[in-house]
């Protein structure tokens, strides 16, 4: 009688074969590795499969010479156009290893395409001996031509005769089953949905993902995603061919009800009870929970009879996993842009109801810009005041450190104490602000604050006489009738908050009919991957070609020339000295 052989385990054998094998998609996402590849590359499976190749193996990002990704690319998508194996040159292709650090490799690479029943390209079955040694000990050895070309002659020899034991491996993974097969899809499938439901954004986004990628990894005609609504007891179901906003409850029969509460529901066949959805005659139902919790299920439905065997299910289990996981990332991604639009809305509004119009002076062209970030998160404490006090006007423009409801808050307690303080008190600005100083101290808070104080007096012959002082803040923009822009720098005192007793002093400027000044804070000229000073040279710039022209239109050009992105909040004074009429 003959000796009945056993049944070859050909994923075992593909796992302990001695000659690093990867397993790819015709789109060079990583199916599988075997033990021999992994060794080689100092990577896992965990950290490779279902990436793209060369996002899992990039080139070395210093070396503009390396050419091994392109060489690579090239030969793989031949092996996979013309359905023939190809068999490159040896190639310098460095790895990453896990220290950060970059390995210099030589490989001999063979590409084989696997194909099924019809032809077709299904997978690439892709071998790179590692011949790093023989290189270099060919480099070593090269006066000893004889020697090494002897061993030339064999490693070539080797590397041909690998190449047939590769086309032997070949025919024989064409002997494995459908099953195998249909794994190998399924699992490029899922590591395709996978890629795309990590840039899901929205619920919305992500349903309309999961529904283009997914059904392709059990081969579903539809996909369907059940999610807790705003009210209790409310679940949502979502899917192509449902109604928007579909609403079940969350203690029902339907199936996406029972399986939110954690049950699984599998039915290969059915013609009668609750459906998934109008059309489909089997469906699985999944839970999909996220760190203990609840999520709401996820649905896959056909329309035909399905056998749902323990691959599939095991499969569904997995997308629903990914699903959950994405689910979670984005509904907190929700929550967290409702509540800074939330929190942005109420700081800006208090916040822009203490920035006032400011005052119709005589001589004078006043004009004021306030515009927030575009960041919803962040609310900041920027401020600008005007006001008459006597024959002079009062400008004002500061910064309460911050970006949150907390510094929107405490600015307009310093914008009302300020003035109060001006009316009060009066003189100079220092005196103004050294008093300002001391009121901050008994507000029991740590507040730091910059500011520029100054007061515009009517002078001789149409001029006005400018006297500031600065509580660290960034110098004014001068912008005379006649001649370049300036700044009108001078060493700031300390901010305010600092020391309450702290020595403030003024500066005077005359400021001739036409002259513009301008007040800002730093939202205008700061940028986090650049210089203070290379800012300030910037707004000079800006401002080279704006004598002569309106507060309001010198303030509108340079917030559009150096602020264009909404980066950070910025608010901006301008005067400008009239001409006598």
């Amino acid at each position: 009688m003959e000796q009945e052989l056993p049944v070859p385990d050909w994923a075992r054998v593909f796992d302990v074969a001695p000659a690093p094998f990867l397993l790819l998609t015709p789109d060079l996402v990583i199916v599988h590795a075997n033990r021999a590849r992994l060794e080689a590359t100092a990577t896992t499976l965990e950290d490779t499969v279902g990436r793209h190749l060369f996002d899992a193996f990039p080139m070395p990002p210093d070396d503009p010479a390396a050419d091994g990704l392109r060489n690579l690319r090239a030969t793989l998508e031949e092996a996979r156009d013309t359905r023939r194996p190809v068999l490159m040159p040896i190639q310098k292709y460095d790895i990453p290893l896990p220290d950060g650090t970059w390995a210099e490799r030589y490989w001999s690479p063979v590409h084989v395409p696997v194909l099924d029943d019809d032809g077709r390209v299904v997978l690439l079955l892709h071998r790179s001996d590692d011949i790093t040694d023989y290189v270099r000990r060919q480099d070593e050895a090269r006066s000893a031509a004889d020697r090494e070309h002897r061993r030339v002659a064999d490693v070539e020899a080797d590397l041909f005769s690998r190449t047939r034991e590769l086309a032997a491996a070949n025919a024989e993974l064409r002997l494995l089953g459908e099953r195998q097969r249909r794994t190998a899809r399924s699992l490029a499938a899922l590591a395709a949905t996978v890629s795309a439901l990590a840039g899901a954004e929205t619920r919305e986004e992500l349903l309309a993902r999961l529904t283009e990628h997914g059904r392709a990894v059990s081969g579903a005609d539809a996909l369907l995603l059940a999610a807790p609504g705003p009210r209790a007891g409310q679940l949502l179901l979502t899917g192509p061919g449902l109604a928007p906003g579909r609403s079940l409850a969350a203690g029902g029969d339907h199936p996406a009800a029972v399986a939110a509460r954690g049950r699984a529901v599998i039915v290969p066949d059915t013609t009668g009870g609750t459906p998934l959805a109008p059309g489909l005659r089997a469906w699985a139902v999944l839970p999909i929970e996220a760190g203990g919790r609840a999520l709401g299920s996820l649905g896959i439905g056909w329309h035909g009879p399905r056998r749902i065997d323990d691959h599939d299910t095991r499969l569904l289990e997995a997308l629903a996993a990914q699903t959950a996981q994405a689910l979670d990332r984005v509904t907190r991604l929700e929550d967290e842009r409702r509540l800074a639009s939330a929190t942005r809305s109420l700081a800006e509004t208090l916040q822009r109801s203490l920035l006032t119009d400011p005052p119709h002076r005589p001589g004078l062209d006043l004009a004021v810009r306030y515009r927030p970030a575009a960041v919803e998160a962040q609310v900041g404490g920027d401020w600008y005041d005007a006001f008459a006090s006597g024959e002079g006007t009062t400008l004002v423009i500061g910064d309460v450190t911050g970006h949150d409801r907390m510094a929107a808050a405490v600015m307009g307690q310093v914008r009302n104490v300020l003035r109060g303080i001006t009316a009060a008190v009066g003189g100079p600005p220092s005196r103004v602000l050294a008093t300002l100083d001391r009121a901050l101290d008994g507000f029991g808070t740590a507040t730091l604050a910059t500011a520029v104080l100054a007061c515009v007096e009517p002078a001789p012959a149409g001029a006005q006489t400018l006297t500031w002082s600065s509580a660290g803040h960034l110098p004014p923009l001068l912008v005379p009738a006649a001649g370049p822009p300036r700044l009108l720098d001078r060493r700031p005192d300390l901010l305010l908050g600092v020391r309450p007793d702290t020595a403030r002093s003024d500066a005077v400027e005359t400021l001739p009919p036409g002259t513009t000044l301008v007040l800002y804070t730093d939202g205008l000229v700061e940028r986090r991957d650049d210089h203070l000073d290379a800012g300030l040279a910037r707004l000079l710039a800006a401002a080279a070609d704006l004598a002569g022209r309106p507060a309001g239109e010198v303030c509108d050009t340079v917030l559009a020339r150096l602020a264009p992105d909404r980066a950070d909040d910025v608010a901006l004074l301008g005067l400008r000295v009239l001409p006598a009429c």
